[in-house]
């Protein structure tokens, strides 16, 4: 039996479970509820992380289970595209401006690494752990989940942090946002407050469309069986016609 949206979410609060044939259309609900309240946030982003991120509560991985947080480095950095959600109370916490790495791109991302020293930002599902003071302030360090995509985030020291070039102001100069060394840098002001909000256990899914990365991440592997079995499904309906 696949796993439903609400099912992923359901898995996050910890409340009840779902049967498959109550599950489609507050499946729908749940992500159009959302959607929503997070302007320029794709359906089919969301849909992603909410498997990617339930794939790893079922292994054990997410000890927050209400938060979700998203960035989606398909979008520019000149427009909000790192989004905190409370699944319990189906609401958006957080609509942020957040950098990529400078060999990632310029205001449009098109490069992504692991290897350190690389200065690129890195895609996949992190966890976030513990905070400290850094050369960048407060700080949140986050663990990479998918070998040979994330996984040396830890290493790399890849931490969310707030920075001065990730403002208004640098978008109104540069036209779009400063750049780090890959970290996931955010306004300084709004960065403390939202560090203490995902810290200490909760998922972070970075999004690009790198087909590599979609057809061989562990956390996505059911929701693309399942999208295999819907195609399956259309093709045979298409052809009996």
């Amino acid at each position: 039996m696949k796993r439903s949206i609400l099912a992923t979410a359901i898995a996050f609060v910890g409340v009840v479970s779902l049967h498959a044939s109550s599950s489609v259309a507050p499946a729908h609900s749940l992500v159009a509820s959302l959607l929503r309240q997070a302007p320029g946030l794709r359906s089919e982003v969301l849909r992603l992380a909410l498997d990617a991120a339930g794939s790893a509560v079922e292994r054990g991985l997410v000890q927050r289970r209400n938060l979700l947080t998203v960035i989606d480095y398909s979008m520019p950095s000149s427009q909000e595209r790192l989004f905190v959600f409370d699944l319990a109370s189906q609401k958006l916490l957080f609509r942020e401006l957040v950098a990529h790495g400078k060999n990632s791109g310029d205001n449009i991302t098109s490069y992504f690494s692991n290897s350190p020293s690389s200065l690129a930002s890195s895609l996949g599902l992190f966890v976030t752990e513990d905070t400290y003071i850094g050369k960048n302030g407060y700080s949140l360090r986050l663990r990479g989940l998918e070998e040979g995509v994330n996984d040396m985030a830890w290493d790399r020291a890849i931490v969310m942090h707030g920075a001065y070039y990730v403002s208004r102001e640098a978008i109104r100069v540069l036209g779009r946002l400063g750049r780090s060394w890959g970290c996931p840098a955010v306004r300084s002001e709004i960065a403390r407050q939202l560090i203490d909000t995902i810290r200490g256990g909760s998922p972070i899914f970075a999004y690009y469309p790198e087909k590599s990365w979609l057809v061989s991440s562990i956390f996505l592997k059911d929701h693309a069986r399942a999208r295999s079995a819907r195609n399956d499904s259309s093709n045979a309906l298409m052809s009996s016609k």
